[in-house]
């Protein structure tokens, strides 16, 4: 456990999942962790697991699927060169073949990696970003977040949460 922090919980899953609102469409959805900020409550996130829908296979055209998850609420689907962005994951067809498939591509869901956690959540929510590119149908993404809950002290806490509230 991060310095400055003591686990309440033992290890939870939580699930969560988004769909564009239409094809090609951004769209964020936030998920509730229920964190109690009078007690200085926040998560420490351990893994994540996202899967992604595969775009459609258009003759000539590559095809796109991107997500991401955030701390904070964003306006585009992130990249890892964000701080507020905890993982992406992304589908892609590219064409260039007669029938359309020239190949797929999928990014990893969270670095293997022996770090003692991957981030904190110090907010009461997360977010999760999906927007296809050139799909004929609406794309969605589902996932699970691991992680535990934990009580900061007050002035690790009112840097988390400082921290967290600026990257947005």
């Amino acid at each position: 456990m991060p310095k400055g922090l003591k686990d309440t919980s033992s290890l939870i899953a939580i699930g969560f999942n988004v769909t564009e609102s239409a094809a090609n469409t951004f769209t964020q959805a936030q998920v509730d962790l229920q964190l109690n900020p009078l007690d200085n409550e926040v998560f420490v996130v351990y893994a994540v697991d996202m899967d992604v829908s595969p775009p459609d296979a258009v003759a000539g055209l590559n095809t796109d699927v991107f997500t991401s998850l955030s701390t904070t609420s964003r306006t585009a689907v992130g990249n890892l060169g964000n701080s507020n962005v905890i993982t992406t994951a992304a589908n892609q067809i590219r064409g260039g073949i007669a029938d359309g498939v020239g190949f797929s591509f999928s990014s990893s869901d969270a670095p293997a990696t022996q770090l003692e956690y991957l981030s904190i959540i110090s907010t009461n929510d997360f977010f999760i970003q999906i927007i296809g590119a050139n799909n004929t149908s609406a794309k969605g993404m589902s996932g699970r977040l691991y992680g535990v809950r934990a009580k900061a002290d007050a002035s690790v806490y009112a840097a988390l949460v400082q921290s967290e509230v600026l990257t947005s």
